[in-house]
């Protein structure tokens, strides 16, 4: 049988590449032993699966179709064979995981315990930032971010779902002020922003097919959801922030929201991995656990996007 598999293994490498030099390079045997194997493969089935000449190798239509049904066999025989040596030899090592701060405060104690619960030898580095951080220069394995949809090519982006927004201030603040009936009428120097650095962030609002994009203030930027939420609970003014910051003061009474009828763009949770030609062990089995966890656990309201 594992002649057999072996065999199989070695007509699918010459299939890929359409060269027997090619695929005993591939494969790390000589051309000659490829050539053997192939013979003595096409004997057992009593049907030519190569066609070979000076210049190119091609399949036969018998060839087509056992490299059409074995393909995806021999690939789902390796799935469980890796799954069941992950079984007899559990990841060991050490994880770095940048994450952003109101986020990791709420979410990274629970992920932890479940996590150590079913990986117990590997080790976490859990730092929590509301820095930008650079990927390719920070020593973390992979980062959590929480923006609008990435721009950076540099490094690799997995969508895990969608993070609704939305504007809020204190019932006083807007006792003060008075209504505010549409984005025109927005107080921009009262507008709390959100920001890493000296400019006021944008925010980009829609109703049915109305668009308006709003300039926050500048009198106040912090790169912070916390302390913009609790200047807003203390009635300092109008912000946008993630629905996991502000839905428990929405329920109480501590904010409510402002202009409801108008949607504000949400943004992305994402995973952020430096240029890895392939995810490490622990890196991949974070990311299946992050995301399996976050469609169970009962403080957010999240669908992960699986697309």
């Amino acid at each position: 049988m594992l002649q057999d598999l072996k065999a199989i293994r070695v007509f699918l490498t010459v299939a890929e590449h359409l060269s027997f030099a090619q695929a005993a390079k591939a494969l790390d045997l000589t051309p000659a032993t490829v050539t053997r194997i192939i013979a003595r493969l096409e004997e057992d089935l009593g049907h030519q699966l190569l066609l070979r000449t000076t210049r190119q190798v091609s399949l036969t239509s018998q060839g087509a179709r056992i490299a059409g049904r074995y393909a995806p066999v021999i690939a789902e025989f390796d799935r469980v064979a890796a799954e069941l040596s992950d079984a007899a030899n559990p990841l060991r090592g050490r994880l770095s995981v940048n994450v952003p701060m109101s986020f990791g405060m709420r979410l990274m104690p629970a992920l932890i315990e479940s996590f150590r619960l079913a990986y117990p030898t590997v080790d976490l580095v859990i730092h929590l930032s509301d820095a930008l951080t650079d990927i390719l220069t920070e020593t973390c394995d992979l980062a959590v971010r929480i923006s609008m949809p990435p721009k950076d090519q540099s490094s690799i982006w997995r969508k895990v779902c969608v993070i609704p927004r939305t504007m809020v201030a204190a019932p006083s603040f807007l006792e003060a002020h008075g209504p505010i009936p549409a984005p025109e009428a927005l107080p921009r120097a009262l507008c709390l922003s959100y920001g890493h650095g000296q400019q006021a962030e944008t925010w980009r609002l829609s109703r049915g097919a109305e668009t308006r994009l709003f300039k926050a203030g500048e009198s106040i930027i912090s790169n912070n959801g916390e302390v913009l939420y609790a200047l807003a609970c203390r009635g300092q003014g109008i912000t946008v922030l993630p629905d996991f910051l502000v839905a428990k003061g929405l329920r109480s009474g501590a904010v409510v929201a402002v202009l409801p009828d108008w949607e504000v763009t949400p943004l992305w949770l994402s995973l952020s991995y430096p240029p890895y030609a392939r995810l490490p062990p622990l890196v991949s089995a974070f990311t299946d656990f992050f995301e399996a966890f976050l469609k169970d656990f009962d403080g957010f309201d999240f669908t992960v996007d699986n697309a």
